[in-house]
Order: C-alpha cells, then sequence, then structure tokens
C-alpha cells in the first residue's frame, strides 16, 4: 500500500479528491486540521492506496502530460468554446430577468413576491416562469399561483415504502434533529403497526453523544427490540453478522457538521464497509430549517448517496416554504414525515399532499 495525504477546507473535500483520483478502492488511515503558514485552518486527510493502483494512476499522469502538441491545441480550442458557451448562457439568464423584471404592481411581481417570502427561491421561480411569457396566465393570479404549484408537486419526489427484502436503514443528520427518536417511531411502525410484524434489531453507532447508548436502549427495552452498540467498524461488520436473522437492522448515528473529522471518517467507513445486505442512507432533516444551513447540510451529507429524507419536527413551525425549497434544489425523494413527539404514533409515509397543504395554509395566512 502507498500512503498519500490530501488537503483541503473539508475532511469530505479532501476524501472526495482521493476518491477523484484513485476511486473508492482506498482506505481512510487519518483526518486531521492544521494550521499552516498563512493562518488558514486545513484539513489533511490521509489514505493508502493499493500500489498497483497508485502504479496505474501515476502512469496516467505522465501520458496526460506527454500530449502532443495537436492535442493541446484540440484542448485549447475545446476550453475556448466552453467559454463561449458559458458567455451565451449568462446573456440568456440576463435575457431571463428582463423578460421577468416586471413592475412592481404586476400579477407576476406580486405572487412571484409571494412565494419568495414564503421560502422559495427566486432563481427556482425564474426558471418555472420564463416558458409563461404571454400567457394570459401571468394576468391571473389564482392561475399563476395554482400553476407555480403544480409545477412544485411535480418536482417534489417522494420513495415507495418497501419492506420486501431485509435492509439496513442507516440514519443521519445534523444535531439536534431528532434521529433517535425517529429510529424508535420507525421500529414501532415496522415491528408492530403493518400488515405483518417485521423482526427488527438497533444498532447504535452514536458513542460521541452523552446519553445515546441509554435514550435507544429505553426504547429497546420498551418494544423488546434487540438493541446492539458499536465504535468501529469491526465492531459494526460482527453487529451486522450477529443481527442476520432480522428482516430490518435500524442504524442510529451522530450528528456531524463540517469539521468533525472522526465522526466523518467513521460515517465513511460505515457506510464502505462490505454490507451483507442493502444500505438506505435517509438524512433527517427538520422542516425548521433554515435557508442559510441548506447548502451545509446538503454538502455535508450527500457524499453518503442518500436514499432519502426523512422530514422531523413538523409540529414546530408553520412556515414550511424553506423545507420545501430544500426538496425543489436538491431533488432528494421523502420517505417519511415525523409531525410530533409521540412514539410510535407521530409518523407518518411521505405525501407529496400533506407537504403542500401545509405549505398553501402558510400562502394562505
Amino acid at each position: 500500500m502507498i500512503n498519500e495525504t490530501f488537503v483541503a477546507q473539508t475532511p469530505k473535500e479532501a476524501y472526495e479528491e482521493a476518491v477523484v483520483k484513485y476511486g473508492n478502492n482506498i482506505k481512510l488511515l487519518s483526518a486531521k486540521q492544521v494550521k499552516y503558514e498563512d493562518g488558514m485552518l486545513r484539513c489533511e486527510v490521509s489514505i493508502a492506496v493499493p500500489e498497483d493502483v497508485f502504479m496505474e494512476k501515476s502512469l496516467a499522469n505522465e501520458n496526460d502530460e506527454s500530449l502532443s502538441k495537436s492535442e493541446n491545441e484540440e484542448q485549447t480550442e475545446e476550453h475556448a468554446l466552453l467559454e463561449e458557451l458559458s458567455l451565451l448562457k449568462e446573456q440568456l439568464a440576463l435575457m431571463k430577468e428582463d423578460m421577468l423584471g416586471v413592475e412592481d404592481d404586476s400579477v407576476l411581481s406580486k405572487v412571484k413576491a409571494l412565494f419568495v417570502e414564503k421560502g422559495i427561491a427566486k432563481k427556482w421561480l425564474d426558471d418555472v416562469l420564463v416558458s409563461l411569457m404571454g400567457n394570459s396566465i401571468l394576468s391571473d393570479t389564482k392561475l399563476l399561483v395554482s400553476y407555480i404549484l403544480e409545477e412544485i408537486d411535480e418536482a417534489l419526489e417522494v420513495v415507495d415504502e418497501s419492506l420486501d427484502e431485509p435492509k439496513i436503514v442507516m440514519l443521519v443528520g445534523p444535531t439536534g434533529v431528532g434521529k433517535t427518536t425517529t429510529i424508535a417511531k420507525l421500529a414501532a411502525r415496522y415491528a408492530y403497526m403493518m400488515d405483518r410484524p417485521y423482526k427488527v434489531a438497533f444498532l447504535n453507532l452514536d458513542s460521541y453523544k452523552v446519553g445515546a447508548f441509554d435514550q435507544l436502549g429505553q426504547y429497546a427495552d420498551i418494544m423488546q427490540i434487540e438493541h446492539v452498540t458499536v465504535d468501529s467498524v469491526e465492531s459494526f461488520m460482527r453487529g451486522l453478522e450477529a443481527l442476520k436473522e432480522y428482516d430490518i437492522i435500524l442504524v442510529d448515528t451522530a450528528g456531524m457538521s463540517p469539521y468533525d473529522t472522526q465522526k466523518f471518517i467513521k460515517t465513511v467507513e460505515f457506510v464502505q464497509s462490505d454490507m451483507p445486505r442493502t444500505i438506505e442512507v435517509s438524512l433527517v432533516l427538520s422542516a425548521t430549517v433554515k435557508y442559510e444551513d441548506m447548502d451545509d447540510i446538503y454538502n455535508n451529507f450527500s457524499f453518503l448517496n442518500l436514499y432519502s429524507v426523512i422530514i422531523s419536527k413538523f409540529d414546530e413551525t408553520k412556515h414550511l416554504g424553506t423545507l420545501l425549497n430544500f426538496m425543489l434544489l436538491y431533488k432528494i425523494p421523502m420517505s417519511y414525515f415525523s409531525i410530533g413527539q409521540e412514539v410510535p404514533d407521530d409518523l407518518l409515509v411521505a405525501s407529496k399532499e400533506y407537504l403542500l397543504e401545509r405549505f398553501i395554509g402558510d400562502l394562505d395566512g
């Protein structure tokens, strides 16, 4: 094995650079924050690469560097073409802005302002509305609002609940979004509320959070569900082996920020382990999500190949525009809604209708 270190602003970015260069056939060794001479903190992620992969990529890089003159000229022409296309794209965007830049007292302006005020991104609205230029819908408030709501409905995605095969369901997300409580609701649903009882077990990776084992353990005792805690990839694999007779293994994880390097490494290692069955990684996202946090949340967890979003804390807000905007921008299917604190009652299979009805209620308010 050959060791190599990648440097970036976050461990995720450094790890992705390693994957781009060598693929998934790498092993994470360490991650740390280092203060550089310019005073900036950066993350160093060290990986180990099989020697044959390292040599193959090194030779490929040497071949790339020895491009012939004609190939370099061809690349230059392609680069110039891309620049022209980029410029054309900018000009089209400006034209679209001019087309949609109507008077403040127009129906279009007022309807756009309403949706933007409720949390929907102006860019998304402009992309939807540009095809209506010259259409009479733009002068009718009710028709225009209905059209935008139909476009939102069309853009949202929902994943069907499927329990046909044994699987692992891992919940990830920021701190405090209710992952452990949501896992308890899912366990109760699968074990006691379906057409047939499924054999469910808990596997707890959340060793960073004080009391996490006790909280999940209490739910396990109440529901008489097997509960295993792990702190390494090796014990994770042993836990999966011990639970192989179970239909559904629900995995709880720690909340994670972009600079939680050790949690980052562990989560990547767990997800990339040689799983004996399908793993579905679901992001638990609070309905109270802030617009400023959306990019951070998505960028922090998207590398885990998200299967769905489970939306929690519906009971803590009446304003769902920012949440809706998140779903429109990142296009991750929704699977469940957590609408209160009661286990197991306050859990719904996700539906567009429920989310849109709540949003329309906010619009009317």
